[in-house]
C-alpha cells in the first residue's frame, strides 16, 4: 500500500513537472523560433492521440470502438475533443505566445475556482466559507499578476489576459465535461480519441505539413519533447496516478505545474518575475489547496457515501 502511494505521488509530480517544462519549451519555440501555435497544437494532438489510442487498444480491456456505438456518448466525445481537449491546449499555448509560460500557467489555475463556482450553482448549494476565501484569493491574485496593483495599466497584453482567462474556463470544461465518459470507458481511449478529434478539427486551421519558423536542432528537440514528454507521458502518468492515489490527491500534486513552469521560465528564459508576480501567483495556486480542504464532518460524510 505504501509503495503504491509512493508510486502514485511520484507519477503525479513528474506529470506536473513535465507539463511545466513543456510550457517553457513552447514559449521558446513561439517567441524565438517563430513556430506557429496552431501548427504545434495540431501536431501535438494528432501524434499523442494516435499513440494513446494504440496504448488503449493493447490494454487489459480494450474498448477502442465501443464508445462510438452509443450515439449520445459519441456526440459527447466529439464535443469533448473540440470544446474540451482542443480549447484547453490552444488557449494555454496562445497565452504563452502572447506573454510567457509562467504567467499563462498560473492564470490557467484559476480554473479550479471556476469549477467550484459552477458546481455550487448547479447543485444549488451555497459555497463554503473556505470557497469564498479561495475565490477572493483567485481574483486578488489575478489582479496583482496582470496589473502589479496599478488599475490604470496591464502588466501583460490584453490578448494574453484574454487567452489566459479563456484557458482557465477551458480547463474547467475539460475537467467536468468527460466525467461520465471516463467513468464508463477506458481513460486512455477517451483522452486519445479526444486528442485525435481535436487534432483533426484543427488540421483545417493549420495542416500538420504547413510548418513555419526557423528549424534547427533545438527546434526539433523541443518539439519532440512537447509531443512526447509534454503531452503523451504526463497524461499517461497522471491517469495512472489517479488510479493509484485518487483524483483529489493527484490534482493537488498537479499544482506543481505552475511552480515548475515559473521557476524554469525565470532561470532559463530569463522571464522577469518580480516579488509582486510571486505574490499574485502564490495567491492563485493556494486556491487549489483551499478548495481541497475538508472539515472532519465533510470527510466522514464523503467516506460514508452520504
Amino acid at each position: 500500500m505504501k509503495s503504491t502511494n509512493t508510486k502514485g505521488f511520484l507519477l503525479a509530480l513528474i506529470a506536473a513537472s513535465l507539463w511545466g517544462i513543456s510550457g517553457t519549451f513552447g514559449q521558446f519555440l513561439f517567441q524565438q523560433r517563430g513556430v506557429s501555435v496552431e501548427w504545434m497544437i495540431t501536431v501535438r494532438m494528432l501524434i499523442s492521440g494516435a499513440i494513446l489510442l494504440s496504448i488503449g487498444a493493447f490494454g487489459k480491456n480494450p474498448d477502442l470502438w465501443t464508445v462510438w456505438k452509443d450515439k449520445k456518448d459519441a456526440i459527447k466525445l466529439v464535443l469533448f475533443g473540440i470544446t474540451g481537449m482542443l480549447m484547453v491546449q490552444y488557449t494555454y499555448f496562445a497565452a504563452i505566445k502572447h506573454s510567457n509560460a509562467a504567467t499563462a500557467t498560473v492564470l490557467q489555475y484559476v480554473g479550479p475556482v471556476i469549477i467550484a463556482v459552477y458546481l455550487a450553482i448547479k447543485n444549488k448549494k451555497i459555497p463554503r466559507f473556505i470557497d469564498f476565501v479561495a475565490i477572493a484569493f483567485a481574483v486578488l491574485g489575478t489582479f496583482i499578476l496582470v496589473t502589479h496593483g496599478d488599475m490604470g495599466r496591464l502588466n501583460i497584453s490584453s490578448t494574453a489576459l484574454f487567452f489566459g482567462i479563456a484557458s482557465a474556463f477551458a480547463l474547467a470544461i475539460y475537467t467536468l465535461q468527460p466525467i461520465k465518459l471516463l467513468n464508463k470507458y477506458n481513460s486512455a481511449v477517451i483522452i486519445g480519441w479526444g486528442m485525435l478529434i481535436g487534432g483533426i478539427a484543427f488540421s483545417f486551421v493549420k495542416a500538420p505539413w504547413q510548418a513555419e519558423g526557423h528549424w534547427d536542432t533545438q527546434a526539433y528537440l523541443y518539439t519532440s519533447f512537447i509531443v512526447i514528454f509534454g503531452t503523451l507521458i504526463p497524461f499517461y502518468f497522471y491517469l495512472t496516478a489517479v488510479q493509484l492515489i485518487g483524483g483529489q490527491k493527484s490534482s493537488l500534486l498537479a499544482s506543481g505545474e505552475p511552480l515548475s513552469a515559473t521557476i524554469i521560465a525565470v532561470l532559463w528564459l530569463h522571464v522577469p518575475f518580480t516579488y509582486i508576480d510571486w505574490i499574485g501567483s502564490l495567491l492563485i495556486i493556494s486556491t487549489i489547496f483551499l478548495l481541497r480542504y475538508e472539515t472532519k464532518k465533510e470527510k466522514n460524510l464523503r467516506l460514508s457515501g452520504t
